[in-house]
């Protein structure tokens, strides 16, 4: 049986990486794609036999996000997974003596946490008609609340706790009609947050997401109903938020 995922940010980094792991797991794969320029993308769907989709979505904005559900609709009824991966890392020198930049901290909970939540909303028929019923939001580790040890970076920070407790919101809402609400913090990474390529990150792109997939495989195999979201690490080791 075919089993279809939603990416959401699949332009490059951890949301590529993800892609293509889906993909060699024999998934048909709706790439939502913010930056048009570039290709890696396009120069892959010769490669899956019509097992990639590509389509253009920015989640900040609520008429993309909707045309990209109706695409969706329009080659299946159902959605297995969700991962609301599109993410932007916005300024980290605001500092409460000094600037702080609001209009970015805005662009930053548009982009991070209103974003999934638009696109939740309007997959969820799709989502509701899947096999797994598995939702995923690529959060962080800077969302955390109780733990945190920064100082500023006031819009990610912020707005990944937002997401973080969204993702509860959602779950509460999903848990008794069979859905699951994974959270996954995918570690200090080697992609493109900060607009350029971090190589002193820790891990690369592939890795996480060769071990999210891993993660995800795991809760379809266990059909367990979840009390509440699962919040984990890209190793996934459950943490406290």
């Amino acid at each position: 049986m075919t089993k279809f995922a939603f990416v959401t940010g699949a332009d490059r980094g951890l949301g590529y990486e993800l892609v293509l792991q889906l993909l060699n797991r024999q998934y048909t794969v709706f790439a939502g794609r913010y930056l048009r320029d570039w290709d890696q993308l396009d120069k892959a769907v010769p490669e899956y036999d019509g097992r990639l989709i590509v389509m253009d979505l920015d989640v900040s904005d609520e008429a993309s996000v909707q045309q990209a559900a109706s695409v969706i609709g329009g080659h299946t009824s159902k959605l297995d997974v969700v991962i609301n991966n599109a993410g932007i890392g916005g300024r980290k020198d605001d500092e409460i003596f000094g600037e702080i930049d609001f209009n970015n901290i805005i662009q930053l909970f548009n982009v991070n946490a209103l974003g999934p939540l638009r696109v939740t909303q309007a997959i969820l028929p799709l989502l509701m008609n899947g096999e797994d019923k598995l939702l995923v939001n690529i959060s962080s580790e800077a969302g955390q609340i109780n733990q945190t040890w920064r100082e500023g970076w006031y819009g990610y920070c912020m707005s990944k706790a937002a997401l973080n407790i969204q993702s509860n919101l959602v779950h509460n809402q999903l848990k008794n009609k069979g859905g699951r609400v994974l959270v996954i913090h995918p570690g200090w990474m080697k992609t493109y947050m900060s607009g350029k390529l971090n190589e002193s990150a820790d891990v690369a792109a592939e890795e996480a997401a060769s071990q999210i997939v891993e993660t995800l495989l795991q809760y379809q195999e266990n059909k367990e109903v979840l009390t509440h979201p699962a919040f984990l690490n890209y190793k996934a080791e459950e943490m406290s938020w």
